[in-house]
C-alpha cells in the first residue's frame, strides 16, 4: 500500500552521524595533550558507568532539576577522569571544557555511509525533514559542521523538547513543527524501543536501521533497513 507520507523525522546518533573512535580513545588522547596517562579501556568503562548513573540521576540533562546540559556534561567528564583515578582538579576542569567543546564539531563525528545521498533524495522528492534526537542543544552545531543541517526544517532534541524518547510527547511536538499528522509521517532510527516502537506508539510509520545486527525483536522486514540506502524504496512506492 501506497504509505503517502508527508514529513521524515530522524534520528542522529548511529542513524547518520557516528563517533569516529570509542570515547575512552578520544578521551585519553585529550590527557595525554594534557600531560596525563589514562588508560583508553579503563577511561571507556569509567565514563559508561558515569553516563549511566547520571542518565538515571538527572534524566534527559537534568532537565527540571536544575541542570544545564553544559554541566551535566561537564560533570560527566570530570567524574570518568576520577574514577579511572585522575586527581587533579584543575587539570579535570580544563579536560572537561575542551572535551564539551570537541564533541561540538566533526573533530569527532562523521557521517554514516549513505546518510547525505539519502537526505538529498528525500529532499528532492518533497519530503518535508527534521530531526528527533536525545541530543542537547549542540546538536544544531554539530549537523552544521557535518554540513547536514541544510537537509532539516528543524532539530527537535530532548533537551528542547523537555521529553525524550520513548516519551510520545517529544514525537508530537515534531509532528507539530512538521505540520503532519502522525499517519503522514514516519520515523527513521536505530534504538528498537527508543525509534521504532516509540514512533509506531505515536501512531507513526517507522523504519528501523539494523546495520548487520541480526537479534533484537522480531521487527516486519519491510520495515527493517539494512542500509540508510534502502529507505527509498520503502517510501518511493
Amino acid at each position: 500500500a501506497m504509505l503517502r507520507l508527508r514529513l521524515l523525522t530522524w534520528d542522529v546518533k548511529d542513524t547518520l552521524l557516528r563517533l569516529r573512535q570509542p570515547v575512552g580513545q578520544s578521551y585519553a588522547a585529550e590527557a595525554r595533550a594534557h600531560g596525563l596517562q589514562v588508560q583508553p579501556e579503563a577511561l571507556g568503562r569509567s565514563f559508561r558507568e558515569v553516563y549511566g548513573a547520571q542518565s538515571r540521576r538527572f534524566p534527559n540533562y537534568g532537565h527540571g532539576q536544575g541542570l544545564s546540559s553544559r554541566q551535566w556534561w561537564l560533570d560527566v567528564v570530570k567524574q570518568s577522569f576520577r574514577l579511572s583515578g585522575v586527581q587533579d582538579e584543575a587539570a579535570l576542569t580544563k579536560l572537561a571544557e575542551k572535551l564539551y567543546r570537541d564533541y561540538c564539531s566533526s573533530h569527532n563525528w562523521e557521517v554514516l555511509p549513505g546518510a547525505a545521498e539519502t537526505l538529498s533524495r528525500c529532499r528532492q522528492l518533497g519530503f518535508r525533514m527534521g530531526v528527533v534526537s536525545n541530543f542537547d542543544s549542540r546538536l544544531e552545531v554539530i549537523l552544521s559542521q557535518c554540513n547536514l543541517r541544510h537537509h532539516f526544517e528543524f532539530v527537535l532534541t530532548s533537551e528542547a523538547a523537555g521529553f525524550a524518547k520513548p516519551d510520545g510527547r517529544i514525537f508530537e511536538q515534531a509532528l507539530r513543527l512538521g505540520g503532519a499528522r502522525p499517519e503522514q509521517a514516519a520515523h527513521i532510527g536505530d534504538d528498537y524501543s527508543r525509534d521504532y516502537r516509540a514512533a509506531r506508539a505515536a501512531g507513526m510509520h517507522s523504519f528501523l536501521l539494523r546495520a548487520g545486527q541480526g537479534e533484537g525483536p522480531e521487527v516486519p522486514h519491510e520495515h527493517v533497513l539494512p542500509t540508510l540506502s534502502h529507505l527509498l524504496a520503502r517510501i518511493e512506492k
